[in-house]
């Protein structure tokens, strides 16, 4: 069978399919549907079909594309359309994840297979009530036990459904997490005296009473003065911390609602 017959088959399958068809799948379905074919098409034939039509639907002219997401191939429509697909499901786009939801997803994410325990001992905060509603929603999944812990304690992964979400093939796709926190770092920025001319920078530094050379101070991203290291106050006396008040601490206010998850956030989180 030539590549442009076989294109069209392949089309027909990843829209028609209900879940991501992996290019085994696909090889398959076509060889059971030609059974009558002495030549069987291979998955180098589907590979390269493959391609041809992601090249197709790139075009602009498409409102969607071909792409490999949750574990196989999809037809998923182009972000450019993203809003107005959302006027279509009207209030299933509202709902968000709370932000101990999110936290625990993402603990999730970078360290599955991982049990409850271990999210617990990294949130510091019971996580029963996040883990259920990442379960719900079907994000997660439960992939087994951890035969090597007391107790076999149960492990929770990611679910295709996540994959597909966000896009991804598989957990391996997620960004790595020193390449999320450099877009978030901000490096200080030198000002000199001769960059201002309403206010001089010596009385700038005199108004904060820093103390020695100001000719290149800096600020951090809010446009305020970063004190330099050795002008910040010193370690309190061993002595001082021995001859505390005898007076006892005030009693911390008690839960107004102690029966809550530690974790729920009931001004993020919505009724399902």
């Amino acid at each position: 069978m030539e590549l442009s017959e076989i294109i069209p088959h392949i089309e027909v399958l990843v829209f028609a399919s209900d879940k991501p068809l992996t290019s085994l799948d696909i090889v398959e379905l076509i060889n059971n549907s030609f059974g009558f074919l002495e030549e069987r098409i291979s998955l180098d034939q589907v590979e390269t079909a493959i391609e041809g039509i992601r090249e197709k639907y790139q075009s602009e002219f498409y409102p969607f594309e071909v792409r490999e997401s949750g574990g196989g191939w999809q037809f998923l429509t182009k972000k450019t359309f993203h809003k107005t697909i959302a006027q279509l499901n009207g209030d299933k786009f509202l709902k968000r994840l709370s932000n101990a939801a999110l936290e625990t997803l993402a603990i999730i994410a970078y360290k599955q297979p991982i049990t409850k325990g271990e999210i617990e001992a990294i949130r510091g905060v019971n996580s029963d009530y996040s883990i259920q509603k990442l379960l719900e929603k079907e994000l997660i999944l439960i992939s087994g036990r951890n035969e090597q812990m007391p107790g076999k304690p149960l492990v929770y992964a990611t679910s295709k459904t996540f994959m597909d979400y966000f896009g991804i093939n598989s957990a391996a796709d997620l960004p790595k997490i020193k390449e999320v926190l450099a877009d978030q770092l901000v490096e200080g920025t030198l000002i000199r005296p001769e960059d201002f001319t309403d206010q001089p920078i010596a009385d700038l530094a005199q108004d904060e009473n820093i103390e020695g050379d100001v000719s290149a101070l800096q600020v951090n991203e809010a446009g305020e003065l970063i004190l330099p290291q050795d002008e910040a106050a010193p370690d309190t006396p061993a002595d001082e911390n021995l001859a505390g008040s005898t007076e006892e601490d005030p009693a911390a206010p008690e839960d107004e609602n102690p029966s809550a998850p530690a974790d729920q956030d009931p001004e993020t989180e919505k009724p399902q």
